[in-house]
């Protein structure tokens, strides 16, 4: 399978590309400075340079071009509202565009667990530019014709991975705090499950720490 990870330098991503590879896929990760390119390559990935912030959703498709799945793995990063919507609205929605225009089938987007109308994040919080840009995109890609998976883990550590998670309801309200921790390198290996398991299209998978094995839970 040929991958296409956006946000190829991001903390989950650094634990995805490597997973991806080793485990036979063909995996290119694009990033939005040159100087950030062998990095990517050390992580034994293609490097691909496309600043998504400012790309058309024309130009997110070539680069696109010949892939057969992406996975959304970028953020603003926080601080600056504008720009949060900027990267996790528009851009990933113009990623989303791009995907369909470059007949890429599988779409896996990171997402956060809290991803849903009543997330309850306060319209005053330094937080609710993200809950509210996250959701915008969440919903438009279950709007798409694409083989979508929305991933929401819980608060991120960079904890040794355990291979283990536990499966959270939607109904649950569950956002931020250590009741729903995951390492990030837990989280690279969902999303590295997740392009392989069929049954988690269509589906917005929330998950924390757990005791159940990955592809177990996504089967689940």
């Amino acid at each position: 399978m040929k991958v296409v990870v956006i946000g190829a330098l991001g903390k989950v991503s650094r634990h995805l590309l490597p997973l991806l590879t080793q485990g036979g896929d063909d995996v290119a990760g694009v990033v939005r400075k040159p100087e950030q390119l062998d990095a990517v390559t050390e992580l034994g990935a293609e490097a691909l340079l496309l600043d998504v912030e400012a790309a058309s959703t024309d130009r997110i498709a070539m680069t696109l071009d010949g892939a057969n799945a992406v996975v959304w793995s970028a953020g603003a990063g926080g601080g600056n509202p504008d720009r949060t919507y900027a990267v996790d609205r528009d851009a990933a929605i113009r990623s989303m565009d791009a995907a369909a225009l470059a007949a890429v089938p599988r779409y896996v987007m990171v997402s956060w667990i809290g991803s849903v109308p009543d997330h309850g994040v306060p319209a005053d919080s330094g937080f609710y530019a993200y809950a509210d840009a996250k959701l915008a995109a969440d919903e438009h890609l279950r709007g798409t014709h694409l083989d979508w998976t929305i991933l929401g883990p819980g608060t991120l550590t960079d904890d040794v991975g355990t291979g283990l998670i536990e499966r959270v309801a939607d109904g649950v309200s569950l956002a931020r705090g250590e009741d729903s921790a995951v390492p990030r390198a837990d989280v690279a290996q969902v999303v590295a499950a997740t392009l392989h398991e069929p049954l988690t299209v269509g589906e917005f998978v929330r998950f924390r720490g757990g005791r159940t094995p990955i592809a177990e839970a996504l089967r689940g």
